[in-house]
């Protein structure tokens, strides 16, 4: 699972030209499940994102999480972050979970971030999405949930590692 989270002033999702999701000073993460992400990929993410210490407190270094600053959250699913684009010019998506799939860990993630009693919007699973936003700093991390979990990067495809191999 992949994470693109980006710390924001403000941020919107406009499906079919109506808004159907806003949030003011917080995060906005795009989504991207992997084929054979499981809950532990989620519960990972889960208890990773919102205790990120990205927001700058009164001196301005960066010691708050979303939690301490009563932040909101925009969640977007966004299977292209799995897109493998080594080979061509057309990306492919096989490292992508199918969609049956990837909306039973995207429904999850949703669910427990809602438990954590933390607001949070969200845009709508496999529906072309307009997603508006102002990057805070700008401030923009990736987090992979197999990272550093002694995954052998030549055995399983994995985007990030991937693309590292090439640097």
């Amino acid at each position: 699972m992949i994470a693109v989270i980006q710390r924001v002033r403000q941020a919107s999702v406009t499906v079919e030209s109506q808004v159907i999701a806003h949030i003011n000073r917080g995060l906005v993460i795009l989504l991207g499940v992997a084929q054979g992400d499981t809950g532990r990929d989620v519960s990972f993410m889960v208890r990773k994102i919102p205790r990120l210490r990205v927001f700058p407190n009164t001196q301005g270094k960066m010691t708050e999480a979303l939690q301490d600053i009563n932040g909101e959250l925009l969640l977007i699913s966004q299977f292209t972050l799995l897109a493998n684009i080594e080979k061509g010019r057309r990306p492919s998506f096989e490292w992508a979970a199918p969609p049956e799939e990837a909306r039973v860990r995207y429904q999850e993630i949703l669910e427990q971030f809602r438990a954590l009693d933390l607001s949070v919007q969200a845009g709508i699973f496999g529906k072309p999405m307009l997603v508006s936003l102002d990057n805070d700093g700008p401030m923009t991390l990736i987090l992979d949930s197999r990272a550093g979990k002694g995954v052998n990067v030549n055995k399983v495809k994995n985007p990030i590692h991937q693309a590292d191999r090439h640097t």
